[in-house]
């Protein structure tokens, strides 16, 4: 056994050895301030990048604490070189710095240096509205989210201490029954700063089924201000308001629901990302993007705030003197936006292993298996011929896949199932070969709720989903979920669909397979969607389809 687990690199790699003592304990610190890149059998491979630093700076983490533990756990020397961009990049954060003056909006500079790499920019020097001296910049209200989107551009976070207007006052209580966890009120207090300047803007990251609506209901409570929530879909504006109802003495003609069905705006309203970036033409305005600025909003919720969608990352740049809360399990996009989401919602507040939840009974203790099927001879040789476009679908919609979910199934006879797709039509032959309710982007609201309502009451046990169940389905006994096809390599929906069955089970145990095609780019893009999980400390154990068929082959795995 190594004696230390991690090897850094001068690259900024930091290596980590699965088998080394304090792995896990290793693996909690190590992704406070390092994203991980890969994670096969026996070493894991993790990156330090700016926003990584940044992020922990803006939770407290001081680059010598880093240092000292890098150096702790480090099989080697930690090389010169990392020592440099840790405490560079640490130590940016807060160079430039947002103050309100006398009415004015200052940018602070103790390095000066910041102010030629703002004069230098053609579109950076109208941001500038007066210069008080090198080291201090009066900048125009309007350009305060664009100027810390440039800067962040530039490898300088801007520390945003300039206020934000309070909004219009509404007062609320909670009730008796909502006992927020240590962590929530953690993560509450992490945001407000005690209303401070400090505080106001930051994203809140928690499992999914750890309760993220009620952090936010306890920000508001803590505001007491006209909210403005923004939500992934009319299904999950709804739950938004029943939590509401369930938690807080609002009465429901305060709550609105602005979505394709509804256009209502009261003092709280909760709105659908569909709607605020819905157009008539391709090319024409958006409709409904003056919601933003329709009330005077003190607090603006961003639920799955790592869906963010450009229009409404431009609206958010121009809307800096609202507090922002970002809601999320995961900060990973696909698209690499991460620093947008940094700069204009502000940086990583509250964070913690999913694990630790685990432990804690926060959340289900969940299994993860991966369910290799081999494909038939026919597919396989059109598979050898096919564009890496379609080699994904015959992948992922291979017929073998089926096989393998009926003898998933016979194992969870008496458990509440939840099978998860990417493929209309392959959905469409499960649920019909199943005889069980089908949900895709089509299925009316209504119909949607009634089926989720349902199968909460135990009067269906099983559902197959299209990815509209990624996000935000409040489904508590679900405990199996099944994926049978996937979004190529999407680190965050492999997350959101294991996060549909970690609601707290008891004594109970949840359960998540994916069932990939053996030796195909599905088994591929498999393993990148696993890597989020993997660095929350969840394994794959790999499962042939030889294996589901003998009773007690797995005796020791399920």
């Amino acid at each position: 056994m190594r004696e230390k687990p991690l090897i850094i690199q001068t690259d900024g790699t930091v290596l980590l050895f699965v088998d080394a003592p304090g792995f896990r304990e290793v693996r909690a610190e190590l992704s406070l301030f390092a994203e991980l890149v890969k994670s096969p059998e026996y070493v894991h491979t993790y990156r330090i990048t700016p926003i990584s630093l940044w992020n922990a700076a803006a939770m407290g983490i001081s680059p010598q604490s880093i240092l000292d533990f890098l150096r702790e756990n480090s099989l080697y020397e930690v090389p010169a070189a990392i020592v440099k961009k840790i405490q560079t990049y640490m130590e940016r954060y807060g160079k430039a710095r947002l103050i309100m003056k006398e009415g004015k909006l200052h940018l602070v500079l103790e390095d000066p240096s910041i102010s030629f790499l703002i004069f230098s920019d053609r579109r950076a020097r109208q941001f500038v509205e007066d210069v008080v001296s090198e080291a201090d910049l009066v900048i125009k209200k309007y350009a305060r989210g664009h100027l810390k989107l440039f800067l962040v551009k530039m490898g300088y976070p801007v520390e945003d201490w300039a206020g934000y207007s309070p909004g219009e006052p509404y007062h609320f209580t909670l009730k008796e029954t909502l006992k927020l966890r240590p962590y929530q009120v953690e993560a509450v207090e992490a945001f407000h700063s005690g209303g401070s300047e400090r505080g106001g803007s930051g994203i809140v990251v928690l499992p999914c089924g750890a309760g993220k609506t009620v952090v936010g209901i306890g920000v508001m409570e803590k505001l007491q201000t006209q909210t403005l929530v923004v939500v992934t879909s009319t299904v999950a504006a709804r739950q938004w308001k029943e939590e509401l109802l369930r938690w807080t003495n609002i009465p429901r003609e305060d709550i609105g629901e602005y979505s394709g069905e509804r256009k209502e705006i009261r003092p709280i309203t909760i709105a659908t990302y569909n709607i605020l970036v819905h157009r008539r033409k391709r090319e024409g305005n958006f409709s409904h993007l003056d919601l933003f600025s329709s009330r005077n909003w003190g607090l603006v919720i961003y639920d799955e705030v790592h869906l963010l969608p450009a229009p409404v990352f431009k609206i958010t740049a121009d809307i800096q003197a609202k507090r922002r809360l970002g809601l999320s399990a995961t900060l990973v996009r696909e698209d690499g936006r991460e620093e947008e989401i940094f700069a204009l919602v502000g940086p990583k507040k509250y964070d913690a292993p999913w694990k630790s939840f685990e432990e804690m009974g926060w959340i289900a203790r969940a299994r993860c298996f991966e369910v290799r099927v081999p494909m038939p001879l026919e597919l396989k040789i059109e598979y050898l011929k096919a564009s890496r476009r379609k080699k994904f679908t015959l992948a992922s919609t291979n017929p073998k896949k089926i096989e393998a979910l009926l003898k998933i199934l016979k194992r969870h006879r008496k458990d509440k199932v939840l099978i998860i797709g990417q493929f209309i039509n392959q959905l469409r032959e499960v649920a019909t070969r199943l005889k069980a309710p089908l949900i895709t982007g089509t299925t009316p609201n209504s119909e949607r709720e009634k089926l989720y309502e349902n199968f909460r009451r135990g009067e269906i046990n099983l559902l197959v989903v299209s990815k509209v169940a990624n996000f935000a389905i409040n489904l508590p006994s679900a405990n199996v979920a099944i994926e049978i096809s996937g979004t190529f390599g999407s680190r965050q929906e492999e997350a959101q669909r294991l996060g549909r069955i970690l609601r707290p089970k008891g004594e109970g145990e949840a359960y998540f397979y994916a069932i990939v095609s053996a030796e195909t780019v599905d088994e591929e893009y498999s393993a990148k969607r696993q890597i989020f999980l993997t660095e929350q400390g969840y394994n794959y154990t790999i499962i042939s389809l030889e294996e589901l068929d003998e009773e007690g082959s797995l005796s020791g795995v399920l």
